[in-house]
């Protein structure tokens, strides 16, 4: 819009809204004219001369003038200010431009009325009674236009009070503002009463909070020390109970918590428990009172394991299960390479198995538990099969050059002797003959090439302290069993190990054959006593285990007997099985080691000879016996018995949990002290022959 338009409409709404204050200007001056006979009148009435009447009248006029300019004045102001306060949407601008519209009309009524007045003090022969009534109409017409001119903008102002719908919008959501601030305030004032109140009362309080509860265990409101003992003797029950795991039914075993070293951190959860609603600022202490109290609070207590030790337990279960899966296997034996072909079979779920028994021991509830109280899982296996036989990676692990046997005497080192051997047929032709024929054994020729100096060649100086000895005793007037020692013993005297290699039992001894001269003897089998191939070597196995402790060499793979044995105490044993259970051991220590194996008079010994090191220790074994298992006795009928007579078949004996330590000293000293192993042996039932109709407990056959 142009400037000179802008003007324009700017005066049209002036002139519109000040027409009212125009009239009443108007009519006021023109009430006021002086005519002749009000001249007249005057000159008779107050008996003055012509001249000081008129002089009188224009006094008069000019003074209501003055007082009509005061009252427009006023007028106009207080329109300007009714503008101002009640429309809020005309600008500053808009008001003075009609402000100054007003004024401008003002001005020129006043000299209107000044050049009315001028022409009427000309007038003569005013009459005294004329000049009164025009000046009470005049009164009178000013009287009406000055209330025309108060209603008139406050008219206009109502008008301006209907407000756009989104103005009147903004001020109720403004006045919703400032209710729901008032409301905020309020609460908050309120919250900090509360939390005030909350804070005073619980000052002095050294008690748990209440609705406090450690693993469903009940803890509110008594001290810490009460919650501490509470706890401790909760999870000390939850942690004497035995998980019992199983294979089917032909497969028991069971787990204390403290094989594993299980253990729950009590006081971590005590002192977690205890700093709810102490350890933040007040706001936070409060609403955390206030919640538990309201709602409750259980914590979980923290807990550790032994993973070493539960990875021990489940390897030795998945060794021994009936049908586990045996992996294809060889040995070297006269010069000759036998393979073994690998059997199909079942394997333990490892990590789904430990999973399930932390969580099995985590989740009991010591007010669940009573007398008879019993634990179960079963074993999760899963069916597998066996690798196939790979002669390429046979060849790679067997394959050697011959090297002769020295030593160094500074630094002292001994290198032992390596044979040369290698296979007559290239590994590939050696596959064919695998893949040609389906058999369980492959027997392969081997190119043996000697070394020209061994480490026995060395002599003992090679070898000068004696590390550890130990020995058992066998019967010798059992022929068959103390050949089986023999031929065990002699494979493994003069074996040699550099630091760090690894001694495999099944490796070195072989397979157990007729035509490796073994005999049958008693073993353990199917729950008892039964004969079997080379029974006896696992007492081999078992004083060579001992003999390794005392020398502290690192155990790698170790199990013990299902049955206690008679030649060692529980826990101080290992059992071979070959394919599937092995005794291994690596020298840890800095020097060559040599073993030493005699089979003698009812006598079984291991040396073991090596380099004395800067530190030696004197190692003492310790097994502990924690909980003995009844056994239980079975009665056979015999018609070669006589009624009333007994025979016992197979005696019984106690199964024993056992934990073993391995003590290290140092002039007398005890240095460290730890757990080697955790045993669980079953209990050898007893089978007792009675005559038809005689078992105990039965009623006789008539």
């Amino acid at each position: 819009m142009s400037a000179a338009k802008k003007k324009k409409s700017k005066k049209k709404y002036k002139s519109a809204k000040s027409v009212n204050t125009n009239k009443a200007v108007q009519n006021e001056i023109k009430s006021e004219d002086i005519s002749e006979e009000k001249v007249e009148r005057k000159v008779a009435k107050e008996n003055l001369p012509e001249e000081k009447v008129k002089e009188n009248l224009n006094k008069k006029i000019s003074n209501n003038n003055q007082k009509s300019e005061v009252r427009t004045n006023k007028t106009v102001n207080k329109l300007k200010e009714n503008k101002k306060t009640e429309i809020k949407e005309n600008t500053d601008e808009e008001l003075n431009s009609k402000a100054e519209l007003a004024e401008k009309e003002r001005q020129e009524n006043l000299e209107k009325t000044k050049i009315k007045s001028k022409k009427n003090t000309t007038k003569t022969n005013v009459k005294k009674e004329s000049s009164e009534e025009s000046k009470q109409e005049t009164e009178t017409k000013v009287v009406e236009e000055k209330k025309d001119l108060i209603k008139a903008p406050s008219k206009e102002v109502s008008k301006t009070d209907e407000k756009p719908e989104y103005v009147q919008e903004m001020i109720r959501n403004s006045k919703k503002r400032k209710i729901i601030f008032a409301c905020t305030v309020i609460i908050i004032i309120l919250l900090v009463f509360v939390s005030t109140i909350v804070a005073i009362s619980n000052l002095k309080n050294t008690n748990m909070m209440d609705g406090l509860k450690i693993k469903d265990i009940e803890v509110s409101n008594i001290s810490k020390e009460d919650a501490k003992e509470l706890i401790k003797t909760a999870m000390e029950r939850e942690l004497s109970i035995e998980l019992d795991l199983g294979y089917g039914e032909d497969y028991e075993v069971t787990l204390k918590p403290e094989q594993i070293e299980f253990n729950y951190d009590i006081d971590s959860a005590i002192e977690k428990a205890y700093l709810i609603g102490r350890d933040g600022n007040i706001v936070a202490n409060n609403y955390e009172i206030l919640f538990t109290s309201i709602f409750g609070r259980n914590l979980d207590i923290d807990y550790s394991y032994n993973g070493e030790l539960l990875n021990q337990f489940v390897e030795d279960i998945n060794s021994k299960l009936p049908g586990v899966l045996v992996e294809p296997n060889y040995y070297i034996e006269d010069g000759k390479l036998i393979v073994n072909k690998g059997t199909d079979g079942i394997l333990v779920k490892k990590d789904e198995l430990k999973n399930e028994i932390i969580k099995a021991i985590i989740s009991r509830n010591a007010f669940e538990i009573e007398e008879g109280y019993e634990q179960t899982l079963e074993i999760p296996v899963e069916e597998a099969k066996a690798s196939q036989i790979d002669m390429k990676k046979i060849h790679s692990e067997i394959y050697s050059v011959p090297k002769d046997a020295y030593y160094e005497l500074d630094p002292y080192k001994i290198y032992a002797d390596v044979d040369g051997i290698n296979l007559t047929v290239s590994p590939e032709e050696a596959q064919k003959t695998i893949l040609a024929e389906d058999k369980e054994e492959y027997t392969f020729d081997l190119k043996i090439t000697k070394a020209n100096k061994t480490i026995n060649d060395l002599g003992t100086e090679a070898f000068p302290y004696l590390i550890s000895t130990f020995s058992t005793k066998y019967d010798a007037s059992n022929r068959n069993r103390s050949t089986n020692l023999q031929i065990a013993a002699e494979k493994i005297n003069g074996k040699v190990l550099m630091p760090g290699e690894e001694f495999s039992f099944n490796k070195v001894v072989g397979k157990r054959t007729v035509e490796e001269g073994y005999k049958d003897a008693k073993i353990y089998a199917d729950g008892g006593v039964v004969d079997g191939l080379a029974g006896g070597i696992c007492q081999i196995s078992s004083t060579l285990y001992n003999s390794v402790l005392l020398a502290n060499l690192q155990i790698t793979e170790r199990r013990n007997h299902s049955f206690t044995t008679s030649y060692l105490p529980a826990g101080k044993d290992a059992t071979v099985v070959w394919g599937t259970t092995d005794f291994r051991f690596v020298n840890s220590r800095s020097y060559p080691i040599k073993i030493e194996a005699t089979v003698n008079n009812g006598i079984a010994e291991f040396k073991i000879h090596g380099m004395q090191e800067e530190v030696e220790y004197e190692v003492r074994i310790l097994p502990v016996k924690t909980k003995s298992i009844p056994y239980t006795t079975t009665y056979e009928e015999d018609p070669t018995i006589i009624p009333g007579q007994q025979k016992v078949k197979q005696a019984g004996h106690a199964g024993y949990k056992v934990t073993t330590y391995k003590e290290l000293r140092q002039n007398g000293v005890v240095v460290s002290k730890e757990v080697i192993s955790n045993d669980t042996y079953n209990p050898m039932r007893a089978i007792i022959r009675v005559a038809p109709g005689h078992i105990p407990g039965q009623m006789p056959v008539q």
